[in-house]
């Protein structure tokens, strides 16, 4: 992959040897890390963003008052396996090539848990790895090994451990499990005073929801707050500009060409079970908007668990926690549910940083940060430089309040799936003003969005005459993106299982 950069200024990193704040350290003085993430968890579902009234998300929000939120944080890929890997490698999903959920990770792949363990960490891994190769069985760059095969189970988990398996009963809950297990690992490398990075990967909030015992219930009867555009698209109300039939001219009011022109696939999969109409093959979505809420409750309290460990043992002078979700998802918007597409809420995740040693808490961070971002900022906290394949860049500068240039804009990239054919191939660019989005391999309508006077992306602008310029400047950009990146072949992946189309049976 070319080592070309876009947009974006080289931020200084720490030299090896060296922490966060430049110091000489010893091993025993190293920056501990602790990284959080959650399936699902859209960007805008936390209590104090005020999105859903009666959310209750208390130890998010102490992060947030006691931290940063990182408000335009971002996945390059809105699904879990090439999130996933870009996370863990700090690359595209043209470059790491798990373009879904379903591709093996290729060979030659190198994790940022492997630098941080060269370099005299212990590293943990506990939970859902969802990644290529997804057999449970324990993965490199890792000390401690827990996980599990697959998206696995909410109640009563089969775990592997170290290469062991352990099946748990008595109504265990995952999250609470995955939990105690990785403060239990904290604990252990605090008695062995040796820096530690834990990897704490839940399975909340992944479909089909079931939360925890104590919150089943707690939202049954809360109403749901119905996105601005639900109702996008709308069947049967295309208005063409009316005529005045005194004067004969066309009557002012809506811009006709912005009004109606989503692409024909929005308006299939709306249909379909991942639209409103049809949700989970019939299961109500709203329905299913309250059991998320209700299992985002358990990784909620889980944050708290691990802060007020760190607390009681003084860790939190020398610790970072970061927490952020795989991808975002759809609950209405658009009439879709969801992610995968390069809608604010499919592509946006929530992350928060929390290091009361580290950096001055009660940050809102503006800038546009990206899961690219996570493998630099985490190898710098260890005194490390970022790898030559790594694209994102450190955003622990943002954190401390420095004076950086940052990207101006980020890309986006989604490669159509087999088993899911609603979503088409598409790749997408966004500023903090514009959004453009091209699809591949289909006859359909692009799009383009004013995102500050139209942030839920409810009037497509593709075919206005005064933004044709910059259309055609954010395609260029594409482009350029994909070639200095290496990332103009579209990956190819085996399909040779029978179509579940009664029509194509038997056929591949």
């Amino acid at each position: 992959m070319k080592n070309k950069a876009i947009n974006f200024i080289f931020v200084p990193l720490a030299l090896s040897g060296y922490s966060c704040q430049g110091q000489k350290t010893s091993q025993s003085e190293k920056m501990n890390i602790v990284f959080i993430l959650s399936d699902d968890h859209r960007y805008d579902y936390m209590g104090f963003t005020g999105k859903v009234p009666w959310l209750e998300t208390p130890n998010m929000d102490k992060m947030a008052q006691e931290g940063a939120w990182i408000k335009n944080a971002f996945v390059t890929t809105a699904l879990s396996s090439p999130s996933r890997a870009s996370i863990l490698t700090g690359m595209y999903s043209h470059s790491h090539k798990v373009v879904d959920n379903s591709a093996p990770l290729p060979e030659g792949l190198t994790f940022f848990p492997y630098y941080l363990q060269k370099a005299g960490y212990q590293t943990g891994f506990f939970g859902k790895w969802h990644m290529g190769n997804d057999s449970g069985d324990p993965q490199p760059g890792f000390n401690h090994w827990e996980s599990f095969k697959g998206q696995g189970e909410y109640y009563n988990p089969r775990i592997n451990t170290n290469g062991k398996w352990i099946q748990y009963k008595d109504s265990t809950y995952v999250t609470d499990l995955l939990t105690e297990h990785a403060i239990d690992f904290i604990k252990e490398q605090n008695k062995a005073n040796k820096p530690f990075m834990v990897y704490l990967s839940h399975k909340g909030v992944h479909d089909s929801f079931q939360p925890a015992k104590r919150h089943k219930g707690s939202y049954k009867d809360k109403p749901l707050v119905y996105p601005e555009s639900f109702r996008i698209p709308e069947y049967g109300i295309t208005v063409p500009p009316t005529i005045d039939s005194t004067t004969g001219k066309a009557a002012a009011g809506k811009d006709f060409y912005g009004d109606n022109m989503m692409p024909n696939w929005v308006k299939n999969q709306r249909e379909s079970w991942h639209g409103v109409d049809y949700s989970y093959h019939g299961r109500p979505w709203e329905t299913q908007v309250r059991n998320y809420c209700e299992t985002l409750r358990s990784v909620d309290e889980s944050i708290g668990s691990v802060l007020d460990y760190l607390k009681q043992n003084g860790l939190d002078k020398n610790t970072i926690v970061i927490y952020m979700g795989d991808n975002g998802f759809a609950w209405g918007e658009h009439g879709l549910i969801d992610k995968r597409q390069f809608y604010e809420e499919s592509v946006r995740v929530p992350m928060l940083a929390w290091g009361p040693g580290i950096f001055k808490g009660g940050k809102v961070i503006e800038q546009m940060v990206q899961n690219v971002d996570i493998a630099p900022t985490l190898m710098q906290c260890a005194g490390l430089e970022k790898e030559p394949q790594m694209v994102g860049y450190s955003f622990l500068p943002l954190l401390k309040g420095e004076n950086i240039t940052w990207r101006d804009k980020i890309f986006y990239e989604y490669y159509w799936e087999y088993e899911f054919p609603q979503t088409p191939t598409m790749h997408g660019v966004r500023t903090d003003q514009y959004k453009y989005i091209r699809y591949h391999g289909i006859w359909d309508t692009n799009e383009f969005y004013d995102l500050k006077n139209d942030p839920a992306e409810t009037k497509n602008l593709i075919a206005s005459p005064e933004h044709q310029d910059m259309i055609k400047k954010l395609n260029k950009e594409i482009y350029d993106w994909l070639e200095d990146t290496d990332g103009m072949n579209i990956p190819l992946k085996r399909t040779e299982r029978p179509h579940s189309d009664h029509r194509n049976k038997g056929n591949y």
